[in-house]
């Protein structure tokens, strides 16, 4: 069975623009797409029920609106409406999805801390995620990825790979060294030999990750990035002119699936554009 691209619906701005990004790749992927929506908050109050009765009413009359506004583009689209904690449904759903598509309630790449809903669905989901944020990315050039010769960062660069392909968009590859830390007073004592050496070493490791990718997508322009700094930071740098950034995460183990990496965390916290987590 071809598992769908599963794209969280809610009536905020960042969901709308996930929705039509999770549309156009599953267009482009020729995948099924899966609209869920899910109403929570019930607490066991009394007329709770009514309440949650119209509530889900007006979801499913969302989910279907948003479903019959999407492009004539041939795909299979399936609609779901469930009542429950939209963390726990989402990463559950993820389960059985190729791709999970999720709004986020981030504006900008000012620097405000939001979305911990999608680092909690990020951390727990057992496919990608995608985080949108409520922020028109059509101007914008180049796919970030964060590359670290980690097994994460190699599905994440390959997951970058491909959505830059598809984007006819330059792949932009960043390595980030950080030098070991010094006092304050002695910051300007690190030896020349050091900090060229550190470099030199990020540089080649940062080919090596990604050896190959010129034979396997001929056309993808690839932008090589070495800097000095902290990993979050200089990707988030990067992401807030990119249209899209990619990160990895941990693996699937039984308590690394729910945690972040401070990096993948740090860059979700501070959303500047759309973030995919591989894993």
């Amino acid at each position: 069975m071809v598992e769908p691209i599963v794209v969280g619906v809610t009536d905020a701005p960042a969901a709308l623009r996930a929705v039509e990004w999770a549309t156009k790749r599953a267009s482009a992927h020729r995948l099924p797409l899966k609209l869920i929506e899910v109403v929570g908050g019930a607490v066991g109050a009394i007329g709770e029920d009514e309440v949650l009765e119209r509530a889900v009413a007006a979801a499913r009359e969302r989910v279907e609106a948003t479903a019959s506004a999407l492009p004539r583009l041939g795909l299979k689209v399936y609609m779901r409406v469930d009542r429950g904690n939209p963390v726990a449904v989402l990463t559950d759903a993820s389960a059985h999805a190729s791709l999970l598509v999720i709004g986020s309630d981030h504006q900008d790449g000012s620097g405000g801390r939001r979305g911990a809903h999608g680092q909690r669905i990020a951390a727990g989901a057992q496919c990608p995620v995608v985080v949108v944020p409520d922020v028109d990315v059509s101007k914008r050039t180049g796919v970030v990825v964060g590359v670290d010769g980690s097994p994460a960062s190699e599905k994440a660069i390959a997951f970058a790979a491909a959505e830059a392909d598809r984007l006819g968009e330059p792949l932009i590859a960043v390595a980030v060294w950080t030098p070991l830390e010094a006092p304050r007073n002695m910051a300007a004592v690190y030896p020349a030999e050091y900090l060229e050496n550190m470099e030199k070493l990020t540089a080649e490791a940062l080919g090596l990750s990604l050896a190959g990718l010129s034979a396997q997508y001929p056309d993808l322009a690839i932008e090589h990035r070495v800097e000095r700094g902290y990993p979050a930071q200089i990707i988030n740098e990067l992401a807030s002119s990119a249209r899209l950034a990619v990160v990895g995460s941990r693996g699937r183990g039984a308590l690394a699936r729910f945690l972040l990496g401070s990096v993948s965390q740090d860059v979700l916290s501070r959303l500047a554009t759309v973030t995919a987590v591989v894993r």
